[in-house]
Formats: C-alpha cells, sequence, structure tokens
C-alpha cells in the first residue's frame, strides 16, 4: 500500500473515532428538553373514595387529570388534576372543590421531593409557583415572600446589600418546600431553615387562614416546619435577611479522620459564614480524602461592589465531567482529580483583586454568590438512568465509624456514587426532627438504571444505609424515596406515630394527603388522634 494510501487510511481511522466520540459525547453534553419521565416505582396505594354531587366552584385547572412526576423521574402518578393558584382566593377555591368531592389536596414546588411528597394518586396538585410575590423590608431585615417563590428569585430581589440567612444549599427550590421539609445549607451558624422562620401565613383544611410562628399558634407552627405540607397550604412566609457580606473563599484537602478536628476549629471561627466538605468519590482514595470549603468574612469590606448575581459558567463541562463519571471509575477519578487540582484555579471570583487591595491572590465572593447555583448542570435527557438524592443526619462522635462503614457497603453494592457532601447541622425543635441533637448531614448523589433491577438495587442499598444510620444513632432524611419500612421509619423517628396522630387531630378529614403520608400512616393508625389546640386570629378565606 502506498505511502497516501496508508495516510488516507490513518486520516479515515481518526476521522471514524473523532465522529464516534462526537456522537457518545453529544447527548452527555445536551440541554434537557424537559422533565424527565421515567416509569412509576411508587407503592400502590388504596381507592379513593367515591365523590359526592355535591355542587361547587371548579377551579381553574392548569391540567385536568394525566399524570405528574418528580425530579426522581420514577414516581408517575395519575391524578385528579393540577392546580396553579395565583392568590389565597385560588387556594380556598381548590380546597372546597377538594372537600366537596372527597379529593386529597398536596401543595407542590420544584418536585425535588422524589417519593410522591409533592402529590398523591388521584388526588389534586396545587402547583404554587404561581404565588410568588417578594417585598423587602430593610428597616425590619425581613423579607416577606409567596410560598412558591424561589430562592433564586429571593436572592436576586435581596441582592446586593442583603443576603438570605438560611436557604438550601442550591437555589432551585420553592420556600413553601423548604419550609415543609426543613431544609438546611451552607451556613453551619444559621441553623435550617426554621431558624430564620419569622411566621408563615397558613389555610387550614377547612379554609381557614392563620399565622403560625414561635410565639402564635406555635404547636402548628413546629409541625407545619417539617411537616411536609400535611397541616396547612403555605400561603407565604417571612423570614429573616443579613447583610450580603464579602467572604474569602478557602478550601483543604484533608483526610477524612480529620473532619472533626477540622471543623471544630471551623465552628470556634465567627469569621467563617459558609462551609460544607466534598468527599473523594474515586475509586482507589473512596471518601477517603475530603475537600473542605470555607467562607470567611473579608474585614472592612463596605467598600467593595457586589457584582450583580450570575449564572453558573461553563455549564455544557460542567454537565459533561457528572456524566462521564457515571459511566466508569477512570471518569470518576479524573473527576475528583479535576475538583482538586483545576476547579479552584477557573473559579469565579464576583469581586475583582484589584478592588480587594492588600487580599494578594485571594477569590473574594458575595454572601448570595456560593447559594445562586441552579444546578443546570444536573439536568439531561440520557436514557434508561436517573440520579438519587439521599440524606444522612449522623451524631457529630461517630462521623468517621459512619463513613467507614458507608464505604464498605459502597464497595460491596458497587454503588454508582456520583457526589458525596458533609454539612453540619444543629439542633432542630420541628415536631418531627431529623437533628434532635447536633449532627453532621451526609448528603449522597447516586445514579440507577431506571430498570426493575436498578430499583432493587436501590432499595436494598437504602435499606442498608438507614439500618447503618440507626446503629450509629442518626436519622435519615424523609424527602426522598420510599425505601424504607415502617419500622425502619419508626426506628429513626421514635415520634412518627405522635405525629401522624397530631395530623389527624388537624385534619381530621384527610384533606391533606400525599403518597409518603398514604403509605406510612396507615401503620401507626391506632395512636389516638391528638386534640386539636384552638386556633388564635384564624379567619375564613378570602
Amino acid at each position: 500500500m502506498s505511502r497516501s494510501k496508508y495516510l488516507l487510511v490513518g486520516v479515515s481511522g481518526l476521522a471514524l473515532v473523532a465522529g464516534a466520540g462526537t456522537l457518545y459525547v453529544a447527548p452527555l453534553l445536551a440541554e434537557p428538553t424537559g422533565p424527565k419521565d421515567c416509569t412509576d416505582i411508587l407503592p400502590p396505594l388504596p381507592a379513593l373514595a367515591a365523590s359526592t354531587t355535591a355542587t361547587v366552584a371548579e377551579p381553574r385547572w392548569s391540567q385536568r387529570g394525566g399524570t405528574v412526576n418528580d425530579a426522581s423521574c420514577l414516581s408517575r402518578t395519575a391524578v385528579a388534576g393540577v392546580v396553579r393558584p395565583r392568590s389565597e382566593a385560588d387556594v380556598a377555591t381548590a380546597l372546597a372543590y377538594a372537600r366537596a368531592h372527597r379529593l386529597p389536596v398536596s401543595a407542590a414546588g420544584v418536585k425535588h421531593s422524589m417519593g410522591g411528597q409533592a402529590f398523591r394518586a388521584g388526588g389534586i396538585v396545587l402547583d404554587m409557583r404561581g404565588m410568588q410575590a417578594i417585598r423587602l423590608d430593610e428597616a425590619a431585615r425581613t423579607v416577606t415572600v409567596g410560598g412558591g417563590a424561589t430562592w433564586h428569585a429571593i436572592q436576586q430581589a435581596v441582592h446586593p446589600r442583603f443576603a438570605v440567612k438560611a436557604m438550601q444549599s442550591t437555589d432551585i427550590f420553592s420556600v413553601g418546600g423548604s419550609i415543609s421539609v426543613n431544609a438546611h445549607g451552607m451556613d453551619h451558624q444559621a441553623g435550617a431553615v426554621m431558624g430564620s422562620l419569622r411566621s408563615v401565613r397558613l389555610m387550614l383544611a377547612d379554609g381557614r387562614i392563620v399565622t403560625a410562628s414561635r410565639t402564635e399558634n406555635a404547636d402548628l407552627f413546629r409541625y407545619v416546619v417539617g411537616g411536609y405540607g400535611l397541616f396547612g397550604v403555605i400561603l407565604s412566609a417571612v423570614l429573616d435577611v443579613v447583610p450580603n457580606d464579602i467572604y474569602r473563599s478557602e478550601r483543604q484537602l484533608i483526610d477524612y479522620r480529620a473532619f472533626p478536628a477540622t471543623f471544630a476549629r471551623i465552628a470556634a471561627d465567627p469569621s467563617v459564614g459558609l462551609s460544607y466538605v466534598h468527599l473523594s468519590t474515586a475509586p482507589k482514595t473512596l471518601l477517603e480524602e475530603a475537600l473542605v470549603y470555607q467562607y470567611r468574612r473579608f474585614p472592612e469590606d463596605q467598600a467593595l461592589l457586589r457584582a450583580p448575581l450570575g449564572e453558573v459558567a461553563s455549564t455544557k463541562v460542567r454537565r459533561l465531567t457528572v456524566n462521564l463519571a457515571k459511566k466508569n471509575d477512570l471518569f470518576k477519578s479524573l473527576k475528583w482529580w479535576s475538583e482538586k487540582n483545576i476547579e479552584h484555579r477557573i473559579e469565579t471570583c464576583t469581586v475583582t483583586r484589584a478592588q480587594a487591595q492588600g487580599s494578594g491572590e485571594a477569590c473574594l465572593v458575595a454572601r448570595n454568590d456560593p447559594m445562586h447555583d441552579s444546578v443546570a448542570y444536573l439536568f439531561n435527557d440520557l436514557p434508561g438512568e436517573t440520579d438519587i438524592l439521599h440524606e444522612y443526619f449522623v451524631p457529630r462522635d461517630r462521623i468517621v465509624p459512619f463513613i467507614d462503614g458507608m464505604r464498605g457497603i459502597f464497595r460491596a453494592q458497587d454503588a454508582n456514587v456520583v457526589n458525596a457532601s458533609i454539612r453540619a447541622v444543629g439542633v432542630e425543635d420541628n415536631a418531627l426532627s431529623y437533628a434532635p441533637a447536633p449532627a453532621f448531614s451526609v448528603v449522597l448523589y447516586l445514579n440507577q438504571p431506571t430498570t426493575a433491577a436498578g430499583t432493587e438495587r436501590m432499595r436494598q442499598l437504602t435499606s442498608d444505609l438507614i439500618d447503618l444510620t440507626n446503629r450509629e444513632g442518626g436519622r435519615f432524611f424523609l424527602p426522598y424515596q420510599l425505601h424504607y419500612t415502617p419500622e425502619q421509619l419508626e426506628r429513626a423517628y421514635p415520634e412518627i406515630g405522635a405525629f401522624f396522630a397530631a395530623k389527624r387531630g388537624w385534619d381530621p378529614d384527610g384533606v391533606f394527603s400525599n403518597t409518603w403520608y398514604a403509605r406510612y400512616a396507615p401503620a401507626f393508625a391506632k395512636q389516638p388522634a391528638a386534640i386539636r389546640p384552638s386556633i388564635t386570629s384564624g379567619a375564613p378565606s378570602a
């Protein structure tokens, strides 16, 4: 064969490889075309009672019949319909219709719970995203927001002078959803959302509107926060805001066994405003190396300009990195190597070094910046797979043995771990608390095939992680998949029976429901319903 023919063959081969590589990579880079919808793995529920023939006003349906799903894409559920209220009167109309027709009602935001906590088969879904008004009170340092307002929109409204005190670590969630799970985030000093929540305005099952806070209807307040929407519809909330401080971004690579001592130093340093930890997901150093991120207040920051809030850069590259890491061990190792060695070099520093004279090579950001992340790079249209969240709360003195046990489970079951992080939570005093004592929160992002076998493997993994958490004296977070038994639920939350009884006391006709409640509450039905306390300032709905 002539030299030119060899060259032609070589070029053709390279072209084929490049073309194949492009075909392989393109879906991993691509923007999602819409919400993923895979299948339904939720447990079957008992049939609903027959509807009455009562004549009441129809709500303004945004969807009549059909199905809904959540972020897992595994919870496709047939519903009576979806109503997107834009006023309290719209909510009242939907509740009146539900009562007349004996239909359960679930309030929903962006539906990032993964076990049907935002809907119930055959029920009405209130899509609260239409109630998103935001009003900042600079003098009182509060912001009043509609239950459907997202943290993304709230940050835009209070920036540049103020920042949210406590919110989830990403900004896509609705306030009503965050209150309903008592979400927490990066601020280890502020605690969860409950700590910065002044009050909530709530519509009860009978249509009355009440305010609940630590001083007004305090018992109801403790049930609404972390109450999974079972006690009323959150119409609006009043939240604390704080100064939008400037932080110096810092990071440190440590051995995971050094984390307790490292966190003790962070907790003792009042200048550290935000902190979290990423654990290695590379096979050779699985959960052994830890990157500690912290944001330290920069002195004399008032003269520094806060740049407008921008979106996270390099979305396609980030999406590609995450999606490749699901494919094999090599890409998992490369992803972790990149986080250790490259990401901090391309970090977006919103306060320029020219402004921050004397700071050397410090990367400076405003408080709002690290939390202004809508994680667009986590969403995709890849067929046959989905990403699942887990979260476990472990007593602080048991975090090292918990990580050791978790590593053993991951390796034994060949779990596809995409991300693992640690955040700190304090004591949370709501009725169904995931942290009755200070704890570390371990957040896992896991990939699974959307097959029966993939679901069964995830069920076993979840059960084993819950049992490990129980042995270490911890609790698991309830907004995720329903791969646990009523016995596991009661071991983690001994107060669950009393919680369900209180729900029946506040809502004796069972107007508010969801798949999670319908799945587990019957196992605890023998406990008598709690006597409903009197309500102050109750008023009929508009």
